[in-house]
């Protein structure tokens, strides 16, 4: 098979790979995939996005070549825009908080983006994300010819977000359940609106973090990055999902853990929030049923919290119990070979 040559790196943005997952969650009796949109080259599906909004934006003359791109981002959305403002020689301005991890500040950096930080909450709700949200309209009315992607309220967030669960359908068919983590719902409401156009029989389990606001949560201290919500963002529609669960900050770690230990997959975050939304399904869904799990970006950029022992013994206790493989399960895991 020969290789495929591509015009630009923006081009491998998308058709990301779908691997089965045998070994995570032991003894299912129905088919589990993930989509590993870690693949996309800045790391994840934000990169789909990021690409949409500022083509959208160069096509109808909102963006041109002396635009200043301003956004607030937690990391992923931020790195996404930074590679596509690299490659096109725009200015990038992203507003970051104190949870942004340093492997995500530094990634921003490489590509050329000035990094602002914001180091108080808002002073009216207490929350990260609008302080955030207030520098960036601080930014927009002290810089000429500036223009605000806005990820939480952009039409082609969601948009972008129909081709990902079009390459799930094309490569699966009409699957049966879709596990979707939640922020500024644009897979969620992308995949859903997809999913009502073609009528499909998928049913969407929305997996937010404990400490969101999304689903009628109370807001809490969230470790996590770039899962859940402090505010609800103007994409968020309540009848998006069928179901929805909220997974704990420890949970999520404990299924970024297993698998990585269990599958080699070293992912971010809220992969391990949605695989442990199935793990907690997993008697509930019918045998031979199909299962889709979105894994949104890669875990390289957490291993000096996620995957750092010492960082999650200080916030959680020594827990490794909870991801160690028992000598049982390497012994049958080593007989599948």
């Amino acid at each position: 098979m020969l290789a495929v040559i591509h015009e630009s790196i923006l081009s491998l943005i998308g058709n990301t790979p779908l691997v089965r997952l045998t070994r995570v969650i032991p003894e299912i009796h129905f088919r589990l995939y993930a989509k590993l949109e870690g693949f996309n080259p800045g790391g994840s599906m934000k990169d789909r996005p990021a690409t949409l909004i500022l083509r959208q934006g160069m096509e109808t003359g909102s963006i041109h070549s002396e635009t200043v791109i301003i956004e607030s981002s937690s990391g992923n959305m931020g790195i996404g825009l930074a590679q596509i403002c690299s490659y096109y020689g725009l200015r990038f301005i992203c507003v970051v908080d104190a949870k942004t991890t340093l492997q995500n500040i530094l990634v921003l950096k490489a590509y050329g983006a000035e990094v602002e930080m914001v180091e108080e909450p808002d002073a009216v709700t207490g929350e990260f994300l609008q302080a955030r949200i207030n520098r960036v309209k601080e930014l927009q009315d002290s810089i000429e010819n500036s223009y605000w992607p806005d990820q939480y309220s952009n039409e082609c967030n969601p948009l972008a977000h129909h081709q990902t669960m079009h390459e799930i359908v094309a490569a699966l068919g009409d699957i049966d359940y879709l596990f979707c983590a939640t922020s500024t719902c644009g897979t969620l409401r992308g995949c859903a609106e997809y999913i009502r156009r073609h009528q499909l029989r998928t049913k969407i389990v929305a997996v937010d973090a404990l400490g969101s606001v999304l689903f009628g949560g109370t807001s809490a201290k969230r470790l996590i990055p770039g899962h859940g919500a402090a505010i609800i963002p103007p994409l968020f529609q309540a009848d998006l999902a069928h179901s929805h669960l909220h997974v704990s900050d420890l949970d999520s770690i404990v299924g970024c853990r297993r698998l990585a230990n269990r599958e080699a997959i070293l992912s971010g975050g809220s992969s391990g929030a949605v695989l442990t939304a199935v793990e907690r399904l997993k008697d509930a869904i019918p045998a031979d049923a199909v299962c889709v799990v979105i894994l949104a970006d890669r875990g390289d950029r957490y291993l000096d919290t996620i995957f750092s022992n010492t960082w999650v013994i200080e916030h959680f206790g020594d827990v490794s119990h909870l991801w160690d493989l028992s000598l049982e399960t390497q012994t049958c895991m080593m007989a599948t070979y």
